[in-house]
């Protein structure tokens, strides 16, 4: 159980009354661990499994043949599937990548979805999970097409200030759509 102690948590404060079938639900995950450096997802391809961040750090980026685009960074025990992807059997466009060693609990995408026909709280744990992703896509957008950089990175002091401890400046700076540089700059006009 040591190892589906952070998925039990995290259900017990993001859907505290959806605990209906759980148990079943966790056992169907394995623990998969990978080294710094791996790539956990690529782009162009399906997504066959819902994965949960367990232990570790993970950037999720768009490439292109000039420049990595970092979206997102996960460094908290959280689902981290594209989950657009996943539902709509489609192929993702993001990458994800090990910043440290991870490790992950996942499941079949066939295991999980028989789960969500026998529990209703799978289902309702999708809808809250799909309202919470179109939220916060939502706000990243509205953010990076009304923000400056200095005004995005002092966003991230006030609700990602753990994103600044353990994620690397060069990263923070590909989030922000600015070069190493102009953050040092920034991170000296504001200190």
């Amino acid at each position: 159980m040591s190892s589906l102690r952070e998925i039990a948590i995290f259900f017990e404060t993001e859907h505290p009354l959806n605990q209906e079938g759980l148990q079943e639900l966790f056992a169907a995950f394995s623990v998969k661990k990978y080294q710094k450096g791996s790539i956990i997802l690529h782009e162009n391809t399906l997504e066959h499994q819902l994965r949960f961040l367990n232990h570790g750090n993970v950037r999720e980026y768009y490439a292109t043949e000039q420049k990595e685009t970092n979206i997102n960074f996960y460094i908290k025990p959280q689902f981290i599937t594209d989950l657009l992807a996943f539902n709509n059997d489609s192929h993702t466009r993001k990458f994800q990548e090990c910043l440290t060693e991870v490790e992950l609990l996942v499941i079949d995408k066939t295991t999980f979805r028989s789960h969500l026909e026998k529990y209703t709280c799978g289902k309702e744990f999708v809808k809250a999970t799909f309202q919470k992703l179109f939220r916060h896509k939502e706000l990243l957008e509205y953010n990076r097409i009304t923000k400056t950089p200095e005004d995005l990175y002092k966003e991230l002091l006030i609700y990602k200030p753990n994103w600044l401890q353990k994620i690397p400046q060069y990263h923070i700076a590909s989030y922000l759509n600015i070069t190493p540089e102009t953050l040092s700059r920034i991170r000296k006009r504001i200190s």
